[in-house]
């Protein structure tokens, strides 16, 4: 993990306060699903279901303005417009991440963010670059017991199969942007569990991870067992505790019998 050298309102003023006035802004890209903006400093940029970049003009649940790129006292912001979704935010290979509530705002401070966040059932991800970052992170220090100061979360073999099946088609489409984050029945089905087993490891997990700090994991009233799927998903992509690589572990999808070839001597 990291800590990002920015810490309060006070240090922030200080720090753009030492900046160059005349310095020219750092370029800021974004692509999704392959689709390349580089936002103009003057305007800055909308993300959302009709805005300056479309994501998805046909999902209701998705904000038709919802984030917002732009630079202001030298610095860029992204900034969370909409009213209902949330959004993480994940830099530096996964060792900072933050959640962005609506209203709230985060200075890109690194060369490569990457955002992700879900409306309905739906899982997206863009990434936010630019080419002169201005601040550097600093390692947070260890222990001689080789203790971290924020504390973290191995997953278990069935705990990484679980994120893995929540998570298997937003891994199989991250160059498109968008992922099916699917009900706790067919993500069962697709472990070859029973629903029961699926929820009472889910319910653990999330609990596990809420005692370490990670917000958006709990149940009840605002807090659906949907939005808390997509939030796992989005901590665990973040915290890259689960990649591409990990698809290899889930069961093999058994072909229909149809598309079986046919035995020697059978009939056509």
């Amino acid at each position: 993990m990291v800590m990002v050298q920015m810490t309060s309102d006070e240090q922030l003023d200080s720090n753009l306060a030492t900046m160059p006035t005349g310095a020219a802004p750092a370029q800021v890209t974004v692509d999704f699903a392959g689709e390349i903006v580089t936002v103009d400093p003057s305007v800055g940029l909308t993300i959302g279901r009709e805005a300056d970049l479309v994501l998805d003009a046909d999902n209701p649940f998705l904000h038709r303005v919802f984030l917002r790129i732009a630079y202001e006292q030298g610095i860029w912001w992204l900034r969370n417009i909409g009213s209902n979704l949330k959004v993480t935010v994940s830099a530096n290979l996964g060792e900072m991440q933050a959640w962005l509530s609506p209203a709230g705002q985060l200075a890109l401070v690194f060369p490569l963010v990457t955002v992700w966040f879900t409306a309905g059932d739906m899982t997206y991800e863009l990434e936010i670059r630019q080419d002169q970052a201005p601040w550097e992170s600093v390692p947070i220090g260890v222990s001689d017991a080789g203790d971290k100061t924020i504390g973290s979360l191995s997953l278990t073999v069935e705990q990484r199969l679980l994120v893995t099946a929540l998570a298997e088609d937003v891994l199989r489409h991250q160059r498109r942007g968008a992922g099916l984050v699917p009900s706790s029945t067919d993500a069962a089905a697709r472990l070859g569990w029973s629903v029961t087993k699926f929820n009472r490891k889910l319910d653990y997990l999330c609990a596990k991870l809420a005692d370490i700090g990670v917000r958006g994991l709990h149940g009840g009233p605002g807090h659906l067992a949907t939005s808390r799927k997509a939030r796992l998903v989005e901590y665990c992509l973040g915290c890259q505790m689960i990649t591409i690589d990990d698809i290899a572990l889930l069961p093999r999808r058994h072909r229909p019998a149809s598309s079986q070839p046919a035995a020697a001597g059978s009939a056509r």
